[in-house]
């Protein structure tokens, strides 16, 4: 007698995934995630400078757990993807891909006409991800990132938006 196997189901699609804006309040939960996702990480100070100016700065929330952040700046038809974390524990199931649209979608509502972005020269899984969401290779900034023994080069990335006219 053959088994019958249950369909696939996804974690993502048997998650609850809200967004919400960032909120002074929510920093010691976002701070928790930077740290322990970079060697650099942001401050306290500038994430509440971001938050205070406006920029968009949105939590990525599964079954109400903050499990990610990300920060979009917006100027002159411009926006600059500053900051996407997501918890390590966490990484690798999509949820990076799903807050990146999220912000892109953010910079399109807000008549952004380009992205951009830049990331480490070693983070291989950033630059595929990016890659894939339709993002150009414009550029590199020689020694930009701090790294443990010297700096480290940033690849900047550019990605225009198209808005229904």
């Amino acid at each position: 007698m053959a088994k019958t196997i249950a369909p696939f189901k996804s974690v993502i699609a048997m998650a609850d995934i809200r967004f919400r804006k960032m909120q002074i309040e929510d920093l010691h939960f976002v701070l928790k995630n930077e740290n322990l996702s970079y060697s650099h990480p942001w401050t306290q100070g500038i994430f509440t400078d971001c938050i205070r100016a406006g920029h968009e700065c949105w939590l990525f929330l599964v079954d109400n757990e903050i499990l990610g952040h990300s920060i979009l700046s917006i100027a002159a038809g411009e926006s600059h993807l500053q900051n996407v974390c997501i918890h390590p524990l966490h990484q690798g199931k999509g949820y990076g891909r799903i807050l990146v649209e999220h912000m892109l979608t953010a910079a399109a509502r807000r008549q952004a006409t380009t992205v951009f972005l830049e990331i480490r020269s070693s983070n291989v899984i950033a630059y595929k991800l990016y890659e894939s969401l339709g993002f150009n290779e414009v550029g590199v900034r020689d020694a930009y990132y701090p790294g443990k023994s010297s700096r480290e080069d940033a690849i900047i990335f550019a990605k225009e938006l198209m808005h229904e006219s």
